[in-house]
């Protein structure tokens, strides 16, 4: 990949962490699942197993990220919905991650002891269908520690720490959550690189307030729906949070920075990090905009398709930067035949969302 750029943490670390000049980083692995979706690759493994964290690694990939909740004894495991479902006699039975002791989340999906036969794993669509979580490799539920003790130590880990939205959580809880995932981070990470970040204000706040070791980035949809906590409904409110609380950096859904990109450039004047996520960041052209706005990596979902085309394009085009010893300096960016057909292709994507 590019070259790599130091990510700033507010106090000495036991060891460095850096991420690449742009970095690519797969979204629950090697990709989220949508069951629904006609597209195979979106149905290839399992998302947020190892398995998944371990086929990314097989591609030019930095980081992966994953969720992480806390079962009800305490554990923290790997599942990004806040609510599991499964079907039993053609009944659809629901209960919330986070009130599942150990046992009872490992249960479902297939078993390591292959003589046992887990749960049958459902998942609901926003419009409410359900569909089978049939993919084409398949595999067991996982524990965070578990992860970083297989999972390939090349990949760095952007770990979101999911809460619910519609819970007010008191921030003793938050603390104790953050408190019991920093133990098996702490005890486990070594010398890997490792990102937290959290679509919930307080626990971003908290993860930063609580450590000093790791980077925090918060997480917005940048614009692109509506809370009930204002912090959480705009670019500007994403930066404000971040200068109060002296957090590392901003993971937007990219629809917010393309539709503030005045926003997007406060954010890097004040020396923060900025990523990305959403749909758009499987379009390569939408990856390429992006390098040239100055944001600094993209979560995706085609892991492949991306990184290839990082590969092809942006990297060799930032190994021409580094051999050129005083590159020209131009009042206004000046695009070339090939980067202008990349924001014309573009803008088709753009009007669709």
């Amino acid at each position: 990949m590019a070259a790599l750029k130091t990510v700033h943490v507010s106090s000495p670390s036991p060891h460095s962490i850096k991420i690449p000049k742009f970095a690519v980083i797969g979204h629950r692995g090697n990709g989220m699942n949508v069951l629904n979706s006609s597209d195979t690759r979106m149905k290839h493994v399992k998302e947020n197993s190892i398995l998944s964290f371990n086929t990314a690694a097989s591609f030019p990939l930095d980081f992966v990220e994953f969720d992480v909740q806390v079962t009800r004894d305490g554990c923290p495991v790997i599942f990004h919905d806040d609510f599991i479902l499964s079907q039993e006699n053609g009944t659809i039975i629901e209960k919330r991650v986070t009130d599942l002791y150990l046992s009872e989340f490992l249960a479902y999906g297939p078993q390591r002891d292959h003589t046992k036969t887990g749960k049958t794993l459902v998942r609901k669509t926003k419009e409410g269908k359900v569909w089978n979580w049939n993919v084409e490799n398949d595999a067991p539920a996982c524990t965070l520690q578990e992860v970083f003790q297989q999972v390939k130590p090349c990949l760095g880990f952007n770990i979101e720490v999911k809460f619910d939205d519609n819970i007010i959580y008191q921030k003793e809880y938050l603390a104790q959550v953050l408190q019991t995932i920093f133990q098996v981070v702490f005890e486990n990470a070594n010398d890997r690189p490792v990102i937290f970040s959290s679509f919930h204000p307080d626990a971003a706040l908290l993860l930063k307030k609580m450590q000093s070791t790791y980077p925090v980035f918060f997480l917005t949809n940048g614009g692109t729906e509506s809370y009930n906590d204002v912090r959480r409904n705009s670019l500007e409110e994403a930066l404000k949070l971040c200068l109060e609380g002296g957090l590392d950096g901003i993971v937007s859904e990219v629809k917010g920075v393309f539709r503030n990109p005045a926003a997007a450039s406060k954010i890097k004047e004040s020396n923060l990090s900025l990523l990305t996520y959403g749909k758009l960041n499987n379009v390569p052209e939408a990856v390429y905009i992006q390098y040239l706005m100055g944001i600094e990596g993209v979560i995706v979902d085609l892991v492949q398709v991306i990184t290839q085309a990082v590969s092809e394009t942006i990297d060799r085009k930032a190994e021409k930067e580094e051999e050129t010893e005083s590159p020209q300096v131009t009042e206004k960016p000046e695009f070339s035949k090939r980067e202008l057909s990349f924001l014309l292709k573009l803008i088709p994507e753009l009007i669709q969302v």
